[in-house]
């Protein structure tokens, strides 16, 4: 179990921090509700996604994908990238190095 504490981020959006080291670092965010957003954002770290549940719409460099269960994707380095809920659920994201801005 961990002892990080869960966070909203964003209005029906929690995160919480599973595990971290220097060099890599797993975050689950889960969706509440339909229309919830991971907003459009960038930043240094290359990120992996697996979707655990539900189904969203991706955005990445003007990209669109939706994603389901089982789904996963790495977002490079830089990449402007954000999401919508289309159904409640929760992503599993890992970054490289960590996100200390989570700790």
């Amino acid at each position: 179990m961990t002892d990080f504490p869960v966070v909203r981020p964003g209005e029906n959006v929690t995160r919480q921090v599973l595990a971290d080291h220097p060099n890599l670092m797993v975050v689950a965010f889960g969706f509440e509700s339909e229309g919830a957003e991971g907003a459009l954002h960038h930043h240094p770290h290359v990120q992996s996604t697996f979707v655990e549940s539900g189904r969203f719409r991706f955005t990445i460099d003007d990209e669109v994908t939706e994603v389901g269960p089982g789904d996963s994707f790495v977002i490079p380095s830089n990449a402007v990238h954000g999401c919508v809920c289309l159904e409640p659920g929760r992503l599993i994201d890992c970054f490289t190095p960590r996100r200390d801005d989570f700790l």
